[in-house]
C-alpha cells in the first residue's frame, strides 16, 4: 500500500511539472507574439489557457483522491496542501500570459514607441525563476527557493526601469499614451508573474521546514 502511495504522490508531483512547463512555454509564446506582432500566435496562447485551467483541476482532484484515500500524515500532507496552492499560482500566471497575449493583439501592427529589451528581459528572468522553482520543489531545496525570491528583486527593478521610460515618453507626446500604457500592463503581468513565482518558493520552504516563511515580496 506505501508503495502505490508513493507512486501516487510522485505522479502528483510530475503532473505539478507538467503545469509548470504549460506555463512557462505561454510566457516566452506571449512575449514573442507580441515582438513578432504575431497575431495567430497571441490567439493561439488564449485558447491554449483553457489546457492549463484545466490541468490545474485535474492535479486537484488527484489532491483530493489522494487526501480522502490514503488520509497522508506530516510532511506528506504538507506536500499535497503546498502543491493546492502552486496550483493556484502556476494557474495565475498562466493568465498574466493570456492577458500578455491579449494586449499583442490590441496592439496589432501598430509601431513600436520604443525597442523591446527590458520586457523580454523579464519574461526570460520570470522564466529562469519558475523553472528553479521547480527544481527546488523537487528537490526540497531551501537555499534555492529563498536565492530565487531575491532574484525578484531583478525583474522589480526592471519594471521600475521600463515604467519610467514610458512615463517620460508619455510626458514627451502625448500621442504615444495608449500604446505606452498597453506596454506598462505588459510589464506589470511579467511582474507580477514573478511574484506568483516567489509564492511557490514559499511553499518549497514550508514543504521542506513545515513553517510558512514570508521570504518573497509577493503582493496581491
Amino acid at each position: 500500500m506505501r508503495k502505490n502511495y508513493e507512486r501516487a504522490l510522485k505522479a502528483l508531483q510530475d503532473e505539478v511539472l507538467v503545469m509548470a512547463s504549460m506555463v512557462e512555454k505561454s510566457i516566452k509564446r506571449s512575449i514573442e507574439a507580441l515582438k513578432n506582432r504575431d497575431l495567430e500566435l497571441a490567439r493561439q496562447i488564449i485558447a491554449d489557457d483553457e489546457a492549463i485551467n484545466n490541468k490545474r483541476f485535474d492535479i486537484e482532484e488527484q489532491c483530493v483522491e489522494l487526501i480522502a484515500t490514503q488520509q497522508p500524515m506530516a510532511v506528506d500532507l504538507r506536500i499535497i496542501i503546498a502543491i493546492l496552492n502552486m496550483l493556484v499560482d502556476l494557474e495565475r500566471i498562466g493568465d498574466h500570459s493570456e492577458g500578455i497575449a491579449k494586449i499583442a493583439i490590441m496592439v496589432g501592427d501598430e509601431p513600436p514607441i520604443k525597442p523591446l529589451i527590458d520586457l523580454p528581459r523579464m519574461a526570460e528572468k520570470s522564466c529562469q525563476m519558475l523553472s528553479e522553482a521547480m527544481d527546488a520543489f523537487i528537490n526540497r531545496d531551501v537555499v534555492l527557493a529563498k536565492k530565487i525570491c531575491d532574484d525578484d528583486e531583478e525583474v522589480d527593478a526592471l519594471y521600475e526601469q521600463v515604467f519610467r521610460e514610458l512615463l517620460i515618453i508619455m510626458a514627451e507626446n502625448p500621442k504615444t499614451i495608449k500604446r505606452a500604457t498597453r506596454l506598462i500592463w505588459v510589464a506589470h503581468n511579467l511582474e507580477r508573474s514573478a511574484d506568483r513565482i516567489t509564492n511557490i518558493c514559499e511553499r518549497v520552504v514550508f514543504i521542506a521546514t513545515g513553517h510558512m516563511e514570508d521570504i518573497g515580496a509577493s503582493k496581491y
